[in-house]
């Protein structure tokens, strides 16, 4: 479930399709899941896709709402905010914060 979170981060995901992936009911997956990772398959993947377009943003002068659709997510505000909560700032803030401490 894991493997498959980490190569399908951008894609919905939902319980039907772990459990097949993993072989496990959906309690027992969860379980599984939250004692290997210490997160729900849903908090691993959004860790999975801010981290993602954090990297993809400090790669090249994209644009914030671009990325946020790339990596899977439906709304660039929705985005921003679960970016601001992981990061500590707004992408745009962070990314100039990270461009400084390059140079």
């Amino acid at each position: 479930a894991i493997r498959w979170l980490q190569q399908h981060y951008a894609e919905p995901v939902s319980t039907q399709q772990l459990e097949a992936v993993s072989g496990m009911s959906a309690s027992s997956l969860f379980r599984h899941f939250k004692d290997f990772t210490s997160l729900s398959p849903l908090q691993y993947q959004k860790q999975i896709r801010l981290h993602e377009a954090r990297a993809r943003l400090a790669a090249a002068s994209c644009d914030v709402a671009a990325v946020a659709y790339q990596v899977g997510y439906e709304s660039p505000s929705q985005f921003t905010r679960e970016y601001s909560r992981m990061f500590g700032r707004p992408p745009r803030d962070d990314l100039r914060r990270v461009r400084e401490a390059v140079v």
